[in-house]
């Protein structure tokens, strides 16, 4: 059962959300919090697998939320998926560097919120499309760097382009297949990854990737 807290300043959304999470049988709604000072305190009693955080809150907004949650080492294993009716570029970002697992907007179909909150739960990165490509119109309008980024300076040549494929969106499965390499080493290049860059999951990666400039103009958009 995956147990799921819900955080969002409005009664009326937070008892939507809670009631689409019990609905599902494989879920289960084990709080409510209205602001994020609230969230932190439940998340921190409860130990939930997932937290719906909204970004826009009184006293602690969920990007402050999200931070202290993943800076927790208490809290490790929780996950935190961000929902809002905002698809600025700055949440977007402001959310993921914060350690936010998955980034969805608040139109999203029920049944694809229930299928995101399995997929962060079980420890995969998930941002909307829209996100998406606004982080790749973003990232792509900065000049190519001349050199290999400080960051990345500890990975191998191989490493550096599974991250270009993690920050491309591609799957474990889909990056073997481009390498012509096993899943069980793709995935141990990812395992590599995550240690060298300290990233907390896949999502953090994503961001590396942009960041150091390996998603780039004239870089490789079509992968797939």
């Amino acid at each position: 059962m995956i147990r799921v807290l819900v955080a969002d300043d409005q009664a009326l959304v937070r008892g939507s959300f809670r009631l689409l999470v019990d609905s599902a049988p494989d879920l289960t709604a084990v709080g409510e919090a209205a602001d994020g000072v609230e969230a932190v305190e439940l998340a921190r009693r409860e130990r939930p697998d997932v937290v719906l955080m909204d970004i826009r809150m009184p006293r602690l907004d969920g990007i402050e939320a999200t931070r202290a949650l993943a800076a927790d080492p208490v809290l490790t294993d929780v996950r935190v998926l961000v929902l809002t009716t905002f698809d600025l570029d700055d949440y977007a970002f402001a959310a993921l560097r914060a350690g936010a697992a998955g980034f969805l907007l608040k139109d999203t179909r029920p049944a694809e919120l229930l299928e995101a909150i399995r997929v962060v739960a079980a420890g995969q990165a998930l941002l909307a499309p829209r996100v998406t490509r606004r982080l790749i119109e973003e990232y792509t309008r900065r000049p190519e760097p001349a050199t290999v980024p400080a960051a990345l300076a500890g990975t191998t040549e191989r490493e550096r382009e599974v991250l270009e494929l993690v920050g491309l969106g591609l799957s474990n499965e889909e990056i073997a297949a481009h390498l012509h390499v096993s899943l069980s080493t793709a995935k141990t290049h990812i395992g590599r990854l995550l240690q060298k860059l300290a990233a907390r999951d896949r999502a953090q990666l994503v961001i590396a990737a942009y960041e150091s400039g390996l998603i780039r103009p004239g870089g490789r958009q079509n992968v797939r």
